[in-house]
């Protein structure tokens, strides 16, 4: 039987020559299949294994489109091709910040910094690091104690620690119906089932949350209570009580992920706040500063405290000493505060541009956010419109990349402002506006 990595090779190699263009339809798996001589279930994995590269997009049953990419090097003196404008991740960098970020660095330099910056470190981190990060996180009224903090690389690593400590391989997660695609990956492979929870304009519904425990015992429930990701959704205090008040009754601990909380400048205090004892609270640097830059964080209740250490450990999580000490002076000297303040300006710019580009169109966005969700037209499903974008060279995201569980997706996609130059999100987001004007057969003439 012919491996399914090299059938996805030559499919990819086809994409990389252009015999396959952005926004072209693959064949349905089964005539996939009848073409190359392979097995349906081969099929299935080869197309899979081209969506888990980033090269095409769609659902099974549905359509498979190639997704748009970045163009290949040409000669010198040719026209420039028109590049991917990305409008999938958010990677936000403010004006200034490299500048920012390399003043915090100098005293960093000397050899004795760099001596104990060599050293290793544990889950536990350092006594500044810690105080720092309690600083950081401290919000109406609230600051965690700088001994329950803990540290991974990153803000993923931090979720998948979380994860690995509370959940044994086998049991059941609770999950926002529609979530951080990472987390639902992070189930997989740790073994765990992800349980989609309904959610509302409020965002976790804790009736949901009750019904599916009395159904089979959730172990965790991650959620999103502030700029929830892809909706945009912040819990009110009152949600934030009645949720509190559900996994405090159900003896379910909460992972917490308030890594675009920092955007939003008067949300309530969080969950870990009102049940200490029943929620780790995950956040991180990577986009208050940057992907590459960037330390995790776990708020942990002392029940929890010893589990996740020893998660972050095995895991090969922990976070590194320089990336630790780096961090630490950048939250100490007031780089970190000035370029949250500078995103948060940049963010709310960005979502003027959108609501003015989209208005009309039924987007929901928080002004705070770097994101929107984009309830498409109805003649639109999310995956003819990602393939009509693609053709255009604009990259968004779907709903079904956001969905928990085996439920139907919503003709929805999402949008993330973060990454292109102002410029380009404009030009992008009128392209995008008078694509879904139209119809999928207007687009395909384009």
């Amino acid at each position: 039987m012919e491996d399914y990595r090299l059938v996805a090779d030559d499919v990819a190699a086809e994409i990389a020559a252009g015999s396959l263009r952005p926004g072209d339809r693959l064949p349905p798996q089964r005539a996939f299949a009848r073409r190359r001589g392979i097995a349906n279930s081969t099929a299935g994995r080869v197309y899979g294994e081209l969506a888990r590269r980033g090269l095409v997009v769609g659902e099974v049953g549905r359509g498979t489109f190639v997704r748009a990419a970045q163009p290949p090097p040409g000669p010198a003196l040719a026209e420039p091709a028109a590049a991917r404008i990305d409008l999938e991740l958010n990677y936000p960098v403010a004006p200034g910040q490299p500048a920012l970020l390399a003043r915090g660095l100098g005293p960093m330099l000397r050899p004795d910094v760099l001596g104990a910056a060599s050293q290793p470190l544990g889950a536990a981190g350092t006594p500044a690091a810690r105080e720092a990060v309690a600083r950081l996180l401290g919000r109406a009224g609230w600051r965690p104690e700088p001994a329950r903090v803990l540290f991974a690389g990153n803000g993923r690593q931090a979720i998948a620690a979380a994860i690995a400590a509370l959940v044994p391989p086998g049991e059941r997660l609770g999950v926002e119906a529609l979530s951080y695609p990472v987390v639902k990956a992070l189930a997989h492979r740790l073994g765990v089932t992800p349980v989609p929870l309904a959610v509302d304009d409020e965002g976790l519904c804790p009736d949901a949350l009750a019904a599916a425990h009395r159904g089979a015992p959730l172990r965790a429930v991650y959620l999103q209570p502030t700029l929830h990701n892809p909706l945009g959704i912040t819990m009110g205090e009152a949600r934030r009580e009645e949720v509190a008040r559900t996994i405090r009754e159900l003896g379910v601990c909460a992972i917490e992920d308030t890594i675009w909380a920092f955007l939003h400048d008067s949300a309530p205090p969080p969950l870990t706040a009102l049940a200490p004892d029943h929620a780790i609270l995950i956040d991180s640097l990577s986009k208050r500063l940057a992907p590459g830059l960037t330390v995790g964080f776990a708020v942990a209740p002392a029940r929890h405290a010893e589990q996740l250490a020893a998660a972050l450990r095995s895991g090969a999580w922990t976070a590194a000493r320089f990336a630790l000490d780096a961090t630490t002076r950048w939250m100490a000297d007031g780089t970190v505060a000035a370029i949250t303040e500078a995103k948060r300006a940049d963010a709310a710019a960005r979502q003027r541009i959108a609501s003015e580009k989209l208005a009309g169109f039924a987007v929901r966005a928080d002004p705070q956010a770097y994101y929107c969700w984009w309830e498409l037209p109805d003649q639109w499903r999310a995956d003819t419109f990602v393939a009509a974008a693609a053709r255009r060279g604009i990259a968004v995201t779907p709903a079904a990349s956001f969905v928990v569980g085996s439920r139907s997706a919503p003709s929805a996609v999402r949008l993330g402002l973060a990454s292109p130059p102002m410029e380009t999100l404009s030009y992008a987001l009128e392209e995008l506006a008078r694509i879904a004007r139209g119809t999928p057969e207007d687009a395909a003439e384009d």
